[in-house]
């Protein structure tokens, strides 16, 4: 010590206590590094490891502020006032992070999102991938992409848009969405029987999803007050300008929208080329011709 004191200039008592600090922050690392080691070792689950690292992340942070800082408690204690004022001071610069830190302990502990859920905050869409301190990231979906489907980019979202934005989850509650696909055929064409084809193509590929969603509407109707009274998938009948809309409404999984879209559209295409009494219906214009003669108008 009194070597460092002669070379450093620095008092014992501040000799002890710098390394009484860093002797804890190289604990509180080395602590940390075997945590995270472990943790992949015995984790094969992505999911489920990333929401451990997280917490170690978390809890080895808090450590090191306590471990790192006892030493100057005292000093500390003696600038109580001094701390005060800056502390009120920091509280009205640093309104924004610290609304945002408030937003992630909100997020945290009512967990309105979380990793993996896909959700839809503001005019922002995607898959929550990552939950930090002062925001959270999304995978964005959407955009100039049909479907809900990954556009690649990545959006950091502050937390405290969870304040100002309605958040509109895909994964939680009911955990399963309704899709609709709008088929459009000419008044000429036999609607009784291409209603009777779409229906069977619907089931064909949602009335498996019927019995696993009632499941999750009984779950789900304990939190919510959220209620249907048919969950099998059906084809609704309207007339539009251009013909006759037969709409098919069915359950889909909030990732498997464009790929069941595309497997109905490929049945509906093959089956109404079988039929010569259905067909397509699209914009058309119709003229009527008068011709006049000496005697008479045909």
């Amino acid at each position: 010590m009194n070597i460092i004191n002669t070379l450093l200039g620095v008092e014992p008592e501040l000799q002890t206590k710098l390394i009484t600090s860093l002797l804890g922050l190289i604990f509180v690392i080395s602590l940390r590094w075997f945590a995270l080691r472990l943790l992949n070792r015995r984790i094969s689950d992505p999911r489920i490891l990333y929401g451990w690292r997280k917490w170690v992340s978390y809890v080895s942070s808090g450590i090191t502020v306590l471990v790192v800082g006892r030493p100057w408690i005292p000093e500390l204690q003696d600038i109580s006032t001094f701390l005060g004022i800056v502390t009120a001071g920091v509280a009205v610069a640093l309104k924004e992070p610290l609304v945002d830190f408030v937003g992630w302990v909100f997020i945290l502990s009512r967990q309105p999102l979380r990793v993996g859920d896909r959700i839809q905050i503001g005019d922002q869409a995607g898959d929550v991938i990552d939950v930090g301190i002062f925001q959270f990231t999304l995978m964005e979906i959407g955009n100039w992409v049909a479907a809900d489907q990954s556009t690649g980019r990545v959006v950091h979202v502050p937390n405290g848009k969870i304040f100002q934005e309605s958040v509109a989850n895909y994964s939680q509650g009911f955990q399963h969405l309704w899709n609709e696909v709008p088929v459009l055929i000419n008044f000429e064409s036999d609607w009784k029987k291409a209603k009777g084809i779409l229906l069977v193509i619907a089931n064909r590929h949602a009335e498996h999803l019927s019995e696993a969603a009632q499941s999750q509407l009984k779950q789900a109707a304990q939190k919510y007050m959220i209620f249907y009274s048919k969950l099998t998938p059906t084809v609704y009948t309207s007339v539009e300008e251009s013909g006759i809309l037969l709409t098919i409404r069915y359950l889909c999984e909030p990732r498997q929208r464009r790929g069941t879209q595309e497997a109905i559209w490929e049945d509906i295409l093959q089956s109404f080329a079988q039929e010569d009494q259905i067909s397509f219906a699209y914009p058309t214009q119709r003229l009527i011709a008068t011709v006049h003669s000496d005697d008479k108008t045909l």
